[in-house]
């Protein structure tokens, strides 16, 4: 190995030392019930973690970097973005700022976390960088980023770094990868979160089938209709089969779920019914899912 290689490796060495070290002031531990995640301060005195892997109920506590455990309270979480903010009775703990940009396919990038208020960090590249994109939850994520980073025990909600340093997201894991929820997703869920506790979703008031209609094209049955839901009011009766949206054809149930996305609530979708032989089309107000 030639000096100048040496040299080389040794510069990018602590630069990845030195930026992980600086991200580590702003990730905490989180510990819930049976559950162990990272997370990081959003806001001052407001953590975000990663939903999957925050208990449901029970006690929460944060752990800052070489500091004792800080109670914590559940402030809101959104499973289709698997966003989850936390409130902490402590504003001294430094912000992170999150960089609007994302870095390119096959930059590199690092996870920082936090195992029992001690750091971890791991190194690779951005595998894929696409453009936004719906989880099988039906939240609505700004890119689609995946690492070939594996996430450690209790790395869920780690901090994502690009090669300069900047926090661009916030690592979790998904089916055989390691996803980024982006930073854009996270400043307008969390905000969300902070101002109204959940995160308002469309609703129809129906309980709904896959079929396949007799020309063999998707349609989703209605099996159980809200008599104070919007459907209901429209018209919409138990036994109805939907096989059409705003004039095109519903590839299934899922098509009918993308449709109640947050800025849905007050908006009229057209809905083409077939009953009894006949089709028809019945406009809805879409209303705002009651809570659980």
């Amino acid at each position: 190995m030639t000096d100048m290689t040496a040299t080389a490796l040794t510069a990018l060495s602590q630069s990845i030392s030195a930026f992980v070290e600086r991200a580590a002031g702003h990730v905490v531990s989180v510990h819930s019930h049976r559950a162990r995640a990272s997370g990081f301060v959003w806001r001052p005195g407001l953590i975000v973690t990663a939903d999957e892997a925050l208990a449901e109920d029970g006690d929460v506590f944060v752990q800052p970097q070489g500091g004792p455990a800080i109670a914590a309270t559940r402030i809101g979480r959104d499973h289709s973005t698997d966003i989850a903010l936390l409130r902490i009775d402590r504003t001294d703990l430094p912000v992170l700022p999150l960089a609007a940009a994302y870095p390119p396919l096959g930059a590199l990038s690092m996870v920082v976390g936090a195992i029992e208020g001690s750091s971890s960090t791991g190194l690779g590249v951005v595998s894929r960088a696409g453009s936004s994109w719906r989880s099988m939850r039906g939240g609505d994520i700004d890119a689609r980023l995946e690492l070939d980073i594996a996430l450690r025990s209790g790395g869920q909600g780690s901090v994502a770094l690009d090669a300069e340093g900047n926090a661009f997201g916030m690592a979790v894991r998904g089916p055989r990868k390691t996803i980024v929820i982006p930073s854009r997703t996270i400043e307008r869920v969390a905000a969300l979160l902070a101002s109204h506790g959940r995160i308002p979703r469309g609703y129809f008031g129906l309980g709904l089938q896959a079929v396949r209609t007799p020309d063999k094209k998707p349609g989703a049955m209605v099996m159980s209709v809200d008599a104070d839901g919007p459907a209901a009011r429209a018209g919409v009766l138990q036994g109805d089969i939907i096989i059409g949206i705003n004039g095109s054809e519903i590839e299934g149930v899922r098509s009918l779920a993308r449709a109640l996305g947050p800025d849905s609530v007050g908006s009229t979708i057209e809905l083409l019914i077939a009953r009894s032989g006949a089709t028809a089309k019945i406009p809805v107000s879409i209303g705002e899912r009651p809570p659980a």
